[in-house]
């Protein structure tokens, strides 16, 4: 599987916010995407899932980039509140035509949330909680693309360590993009880094002082 992107260009108003930007993404592969604040992350993310009109070409595996193909994850979950954790997974499950009873129990194992959560309210879950419900509906609707917009930044440390597990186990035959602006989940948990800047996309090593180093202006 193979993620094309070809002289992508975005305009916001009368300023190019993305210009020309190329860059193929391989299947199996984490990716930490950095650069500063306002530099366009999230807006290329949301480009990814369709949300934008744009310039360009995206194709996966040389058929134009579906919605369907993508999860977006927010930094700040958009769950639907009034549901339980178990009536939102089998809702999922029926959409996607793939509902199976004895499979809930499974999906939550699987994301390391308490079997007890499954009658809370979503509004009832923590950030992290929350987070794992994302992820697990990306496991429900097959999605080939993973976006995650600073997933862990309001997070504990064991929040933080049992996400980074699961994405790793779940990389396997998808793309997952993270943007980030911490270095040590770069470093612990992406395969490759790569740097917004200069309305493009470049790869730098996974080298802390280079990454600090990349993000400075020249």
């Amino acid at each position: 599987m193979k993620l094309e992107i070809n002289d992508l260009s975005f305009k916001y108003k009368d300023e190019y916010i993305l210009e020309d930007l190329s860059y193929n993404f391989k299947e199996n592969t984490i990716y930490g995407l950095f650069g500063k604040n306002g530099i366009g992350k999230t807006t290329f993310l949301n480009i990814l899932k369709g949300k934008y009109t744009y310039l360009g070409t995206i194709k996966l595996n040389d058929n134009l980039l579906m919605s369907n193909d993508v999860t977006f994850i927010s930094s700040t979950p958009e769950l639907p509140d009034f549901l339980t954790g178990e009536e939102y997974i089998k809702y999922l499950m029926k959409i996607n035509n793939c509902y199976e009873k004895e499979k809930i129990n499974e999906y939550f194992n699987l994301v390391k949330l308490d079997l007890s959560s499954k009658d809370k309210l979503l509004m009832e879950y923590s950030h992290g909680m929350k987070n794992k419900i994302e992820i697990l509906s990306s496991i429900i609707l097959n999605s080939k693309i993973i976006l995650l917009d600073e997933p862990l930044t309001n997070l504990d440390i064991m929040a933080q360590e049992e996400i980074k597990e699961i994405l790793t186990k779940l990389k396997r035959n998808k793309i997952i993009i993270i943007s980030t602006h911490i270095l040590d989940i770069a470093s612990s948990l992406c395969d490759e880094i790569l740097l917004l800047k200069d309305k493009k996309i470049f790869e730098i090593s996974n080298n802390r002082e280079d990454i600090i180093s990349n993000l400075k202006d020249k």
